[in-house]
């Protein structure tokens, strides 16, 4: 018996009938996810575990028969985190899509990996409750997969990302075994902190079957105004000078033009086009409205062409919706390869400035968008796919911008993570010494090397 015929044998034993597929038209659809420039292997057999026993099951089978895993969510990522490798299992967590518990008291939720990040956002609200983390792919993307990449969104200048959300952890291991981190108190340091150590590891340490949320109450409706500005200096020094004077705004996001334009070709939201950079502020205090003016003062001392505050909550979601759709948008104008550079909010304009030459050096179209407020860009390369010079230019091109992040005093990634994409860039950013204990670590948790083999290192 071939060891295929046996994997998919074992597996149909220990798992529903259903939970098994191997038809290769169906295995191809799931083994990338939405990144560039990574290549996919042939996966072996899909699986959809329902309980943390099916997982338990598929792990243990994995270890038995050395078969590579690769654990994936929705696979809205942009590192090719979640791509195949040759013979693996793909261990889709979609079906595993259970709000468990969600406690008012405690300020909890108890949730499966395969939760859509908008759907637990809703069914908090319903208790007066909110989970800030919001990616752009909210109305797609999952909690787990939000878990493995450490992920962020539009509000982290105030209310921070995924790994400051994650109190615990429910983690089947390579070898099938169940790991429990963390804790469901608002206080613990009980022992190293595994669970921050499993947030952002991309499914490389074990596969996460639940996780316990922390949650806050309902904010205030957020209130947003917009501001012009002529060059990027300008955008930059406006987004120091509110941070430096003590403000807390609960979204600030820049948008430049290449990002303006592509966003109203694709949707027509009639934004100012003949700026340079178009910042968008938001408060969602009780009463934004007088913090909004005291900003929209700070952005015309900077430099503002022009501020445009709303004047409720509907003009400011209609405002934040053309930032929402920049990535798609840009990506409707060809191949995408998009970047994840953060820098100190002090060195932003730095970034688009390198960013605008780099994209005049190499001929290509890259737009940025960024959340501005903790200084992580999204620069996004865009170039014809099927041209093979164009394509080298667009490697080049991220790669230099990656390199002037770092020169910035910045990271390779700030949200999207490491997977295939920025192996060599991570190897650079945290060195030799750094690739070495993060090996140690994995094979701690992973000694046969079967979990997300090739991501990360």
């Amino acid at each position: 018996m071939s060891q295929l015929n046996q994997l998919t044998d074992k597996l149909r034993a220990a798992l529903p009938a259903e939970a098994v597929v191997t038809d290769p038209d169906v295995t191809r659809t799931y083994a990338v996810d939405t990144a560039a420039f990574c290549e996919a292997g042939a996966p072996a057999v899909l699986v959809f575990p329902r309980t943390t026993e099916d997982v338990q099951n598929i792990m243990r089978t994995a270890t038995e028969l050395r078969v590579p895993v690769v654990p994936q969510g929705a696979r809205t990522g942009l590192s090719g985190a979640a791509n195949a490798v040759d013979g693996c299992i793909l261990l889709s967590m979609v079906k595993m899509d259970a709000i468990e518990e969600i406690d008012p008291v405690n300020r909890i939720a108890v949730v499966q990996p395969g939760v859509v990040n908008a759907v637990l956002s809703r069914a908090v609200e319903e208790h007066g409750l909110y989970y800030p983390p919001d990616p752009s792919s909210w109305e797609m993307c999952t909690i787990g997969g939000n878990i493995g990449t450490g992920s962020g969104g539009l509000c982290c200048v105030k209310y921070g990302v995924t790994a400051e959300y994650v109190l615990g952890l429910d983690v089947v291991l390579a070898d099938g075994r169940l790991l429990h981190t963390g804790r469901r108190t608002a206080k613990g340091v009980a022992g190293y902190d595994l669970t921050r150590l499993i947030v952002g590891s991309e499914g490389s340490l074990g596969v996460v079957v639940r996780a316990v949320l922390a949650l806050r109450p309902k904010p205030a409706p957020q209130l947003a105004l917009a501001a012009e500005f002529p060059d990027n200096a300008t955008a930059g020094r406006a987004v120091c000078e509110i941070m430096a004077r003590g403000f807390a705004p609960s979204l600030m996001e820049l948008m430049d033009r290449t990002s303006i334009r592509a966003v109203n070709s694709f949707a027509s939201m009639g934004l100012p086009e003949s700026t340079a950079a178009l910042l968008m502020v938001a408060f969602d205090t009780p009463e934004p409205a007088a913090e909004l003016a005291a900003a929209a003062e700070v952005c015309r001392e900077a430099g503002a062409t022009e501020v445009v505050p709303a004047e409720d909550q509907a003009e400011s979601e209609l405002l934040l919706q053309g930032r929402r759709l920049t990535l798609t948008a840009l990506d409707a104008m060809g191949t995408t390869m998009i970047d994840d550079v953060a820098v100190p909010r002090s060195r932003l304009a730095e970034l688009l400035d390198g960013v605008a030459e780099i994209a005049d050096r190499y001929a290509l179209t890259i737009g940025v968008c960024a959340h501005a407020g903790d200084g992580n860009t999204h620069p996004t390369v865009v170039f014809d796919g099927s041209d093979a010079e164009e394509r080298a230019r667009a490697q080049a091109s991220f790669d230099d911008i990656m390199a002037l992040g770092l020169k910035l005093g910045g990271t390779i990634t700030g949200e999207h993570g490491v997977g295939l994409l920025k192996k060599e860039w991570l190897a650079r950013e945290i060195g030799p010494v750094g690739v070495e204990l993060q090996r140690a670590i994995k094979s701690v948790f992973d000694p046969l090397g079967l979990l997300n083999p090739g991501k990360l290192f």
